[in-house]
């Protein structure tokens, strides 16, 4: 037999119905405190108008830091400690993506004899030119297809960029003659924009920083053109680097009928031919792309008739009709000295076919091979018979994706 406080055994055999639902609850001492309403004890009701219960007031809430304010603490302790954490180990600075300084190699082109001379049309009809177009008309935009980051549209945004460059670089009256450098530094990436003063800021001539790297212009003291008229011939091609940018290889020969720069009439048969021929290098990021601007990585340029010894000059110094390229030959070059190397780099020009004879009908230009009106052949030395110089530049139409020619 169950104890006293002990539950029964066995539940009872006759229950009412609902009554099993109550079972599970316990009216223990916190159950009865907890009840809004309490009754009276027998000796409280006994009293006149006495109520059976009285209502319990409830204990107001324990007041403490809301959620707002715990989001506020824990939020000022995540910052607190990122602060320190900065200051203790600093995060390395990203990498800035500069402008590489311009690489420029500058070809003067020594003649074998006297330059021909003659009037501008007659030079230019029965020279190898006589098939290039004039102007701008001769710098053609090749065909455009998106790559893997970079679409149609901003394609053709570099190669307008680069043609705007070739343009006031290599047509611009103003630039050739020395009166203007800003239209073509306004479209360098700010960058180069110290370098590019520097070349142009040179009075006598520097083998690093060459101005004929940048922009085709003349020594004003010697020639000026004949013929506004300029001849020009040549490619564009486009390729998408690993990094994510975008290169443009522009390879054009330029031919200026040029003449004395002297007050006075002039002879109208005194001009003589002057050939440029760029082969450049452009590098283009978004910002570039979005800014009509552009990085002149590389250029080499070979530029003639011109005297060995005019390599390191401020301004391309020809040599016009009638005159004969200097007979010392390019600087002589210490090979034990350690640093720069402080020699010249000299070439031979030799025009095929000779002025004077019709010039054969031109081929299609291909875009591995863009037709060129001079050889070069180059001597660090007045010696033995000079070698043919091997092209510093890989064929482009291995490695590029499109190409324009004339």
């Amino acid at each position: 037999m169950a104890g006293r406080g002990d539950p029964p055994e066995e539940p009872p055999e006759s229950q009412a119905d609902g009554e099993d639902e109550y079972r599970a609850l316990v009216f223990d001492e916190s159950f009865v405190r907890a009840a809004r309403l309490q009754e009276f004890s027998a000796q409280e009701r006994m009293g006149e108008h006495a109520r059976a219960v009285r209502s319990v007031p409830r204990r107001p809430p324990r007041k403490g830091p809301g959620l707002v304010g715990t989001l506020v603490v824990l939020v000022a302790l995540a910052f607190a400690s990122a602060v320190y954490i900065g200051f203790r180990q600093p995060l390395p600075d990203p990498a800035l993506g500069r402008a590489e300084p311009l690489q420029a190699t500058v070809v003067p082109l020594a003649p074998r004899g006297a330059v021909p001379g003659g009037s501008p049309r007659s030079l230019i009809e029965h020279g190898p030119a006589a098939h290039f177009r004039i102007g701008s008309a001769g710098i053609n935009l090749p065909a455009v297809r998106r790559t893997e980051n970079f679409s149609e549209t901003q394609i053709m945004a570099a190669l307008a960029t680069a043609k705007d460059f070739l343009v006031e670089s290599s047509l611009d009256p103003d630039v050739l003659g020395g009166r203007e450098t800003g239209t073509v530094k306004a479209l360098l990436d700010p960058d180069q924009a110290a370098e590019f003063d520097l070349s142009m800021g040179s009075a006598s001539g520097d083998d690093r920083h060459p101005a004929a790297g940048w922009l085709v212009r003349f020594d004003p003291a010697r020639a000026e053109l004949a013929d506004p008229a300029i001849r020009v011939y040549g490619t564009l091609a486009y390729t998408e680097t690993d990094a994510g940018r975008l290169e443009v290889v522009a390879d054009h020969t330029f031919t200026y009928a040029l003449r004395p720069a002297v007050d006075g009439p002039r002879q109208a048969d005194g001009a003589s031919l002057f050939t440029v021929h760029r082969l450049l290098h452009f590098r283009f990021d978004r910002d570039d792309l979005r800014l009509h601007r552009l990085e002149l990585r590389t250029a080499y340029v070979q530029a003639g008739p011109q005297s060995c010894s005019s390599g390191a000059s401020p301004a391309l110094r020809p040599l016009l009709a009638g005159e004969r390229a200097d007979p010392a030959g390019p600087a002589g070059t210490d090979p034990y000295a350690t640093g720069t190397p402080a020699g010249g780099l000299c070439g031979t020009l030799e025009i095929s076919p000779p002025l004077g004879q019709a010039p054969p009908a031109p081929a299609s230009p291909s875009p591995a091979s863009p037709a060129s009106p001079i050889s070069v052949s180059p001597s660090l030395e007045s010696g033995p018979a000079p070698r043919p110089v091997p092209s510093p530049w890989p064929d482009p139409g291995r490695i590029l994706r499109g190409a324009g020619g004339a």
